[in-house]
């Protein structure tokens, strides 16, 4: 089956609406495109079969954590031809061109698959090496905004996408602008698979050509590990060389070169070499921060009853799972055994329902459980 009559398959499509709607199962668009779900996905089967299918638009909302970012997200119709089209063309063509260490969004990897393979590297380092190396984080300046539509379109022209599939992504490419002809969206599936293409240039240069050993990249984020700086050197300068005269990109000033004894601060936390070789990884600063804030925040919204109980423990739980990544317990107990939750106005007594890590005390849980069912 060719690409093109792959992305029109009615299971296909009906497979790639499962995956749209995670998550999205009480939103509006998700609601009214399930009730007529056979006609809807009739109607974008015949407008793709056609050529006459197009992206309705988008619709933008801002995220500030961890940082203030604008996304621009498709409407659910589309959500559902964009899970398709990566799902049946975008993912098996290119995965397999991409070096092993690119992780973001390809299945088995990940961010906890990017700070294992940092770790195993760190302490690989150390025992060939000791502390005696150097390590060059490398950041793209404002990666997503400044993607370029030619070179990106010129990258897709060698892949062996038949012209219909290859007209299909050119318009969704066309269809955003940061800039004139530059830019993918944020919101976008496809702008991930585009921005793991889009650099892929740079992962060969330093896998193949500078036959770099301990190189892993996340998205836009990429570490190197050597014994030598002057490697090091060598390295940023042609990468450097390649973003500029091949990508149309530029390094931001967080790109450095320092001493592996510093530590390295990557994907939310702080790798560190102790001197038996063994990696530390701590939550980074601004992380912690954040989570006191938030901390802080829901106590207040839950003494004015803005928040329940359950949306609390859920995020708490999701904390809880992240810390677990790294060396965090006693951050962590030193954060909620001071977090107290009340109703109304804050009492002396309302202490007893003080949150420490939360399995060492399943009964302060159960009490405060009680307490709001009883308010």
């Amino acid at each position: 089956m060719k690409d093109y009559e792959a992305l029109c398959d009615f299971r296909n499509l009906y497979k790639a609406h499962l995956r749209a709607r995670k998550g999205k199962r009480g939103t509006a668009e998700c609601i009214a495109f399930e009730l007529e779900l056979p006609q809807n996905l009739s109607r974008l089967q015949e407008e793709l079969r056609s050529r006459a299918y197009r992206l309705s638009g988008y619709y933008t909302f801002e995220v500030f954590d961890p940082k203030r970012r604008t996304i621009h997200a498709l409407h659910y119709r589309d959500r559902v031809v964009q899970h398709c089209l990566c799902d049946q063309v975008l993912e098996p063509i290119l995965d397999k061109r991409l070096v092993y260490d690119n992780a973001a969004c390809r299945k088995g990897k990940g961010t906890d698959f990017a700070r294992s393979r940092l770790s195993g590297f760190l302490r690989e380092q150390f025992r060939r090496h000791g502390m005696d190396g150097y390590c060059l984080k490398c950041d793209v300046r404002k990666f997503f905004d400044h993607i370029d539509h030619d070179v990106l379109k010129g990258m897709l022209g060698k892949l062996p996408l038949d012209p219909d599939t290859l007209a299909l992504l050119h318009h969704v490419i066309d269809s955003y602008h940061a800039a004139e002809g530059k830019g993918i969206p944020l919101g976008n599936q496809t702008s991930q698979w585009f921005a793991l293409l889009y650099l892929n240039p740079l992962d060969r240069l330093a896998k193949e050509r500078l036959r770099i050993r301990h190189y892993t990249r996340y998205m836009d984020d990429l570490v190197l590990l050597h014994p030598e700086k002057a490697v090091l050197r060598e390295c940023l300068e042609a990468m450097r060389k390649l973003l500029q005269e091949g990508l149309r990109l530029e390094l931001n000033e967080k790109t450095q070169i320092f001493p592996l004894c510093s530590g390295v601060e990557y994907l939310g936390f702080r790798f560190s070499l102790t001197k038996t070789g063994k990696v530390i990884r701590k939550l980074k600063t601004g992380t912690k921060m954040r989570f006191k804030k938030k901390l802080k925040r829901m106590a207040e919204e839950y003494r004015t009853g803005i928040l329940p109980w359950e949306e609390i423990k859920q995020v708490l739980c999701s904390y809880r799972a992240h810390f677990a990544k790294g060396h965090c317990w006693r951050m962590q107990g030193k954060a909620l055994g001071s977090f107290v939750l009340t109703r109304g106005a804050p009492q002396a007594e309302d202490n007893s329902f003080a949150i420490a890590p939360l399995a060492a005390q399943p009964e302060a849980l159960k009490r405060l459980e009680r307490a709001q069912i009883e308010a």
